[in-house]
């Protein structure tokens, strides 16, 4: 499966807004809050991991 330049920028700029907020919580202090955005955070990937039907198609 090859992305071309502009989806894999897109990806890259879908990880620093996963990272911008997670420090904006980890600011906080609170562990508790960070892990709660963390697993928040992996839902939503794994909703467009497993995503039906796929991005690609299939044969």
């Amino acid at each position: 499966m090859a992305i071309n330049e502009k989806e894999y920028n897109g990806y890259l700029f879908d990880q620093l807004a996963i990272i911008e907020r997670i420090e904006d919580i980890a600011n906080s202090g609170d562990i508790q809050q960070v892990l709660a955005q963390c697993e928040k955070e992996r839902r939503l990937v794994e909703r467009k991991l497993y995503q039906q039907p796929p991005l690609e198609r299939q044969g």
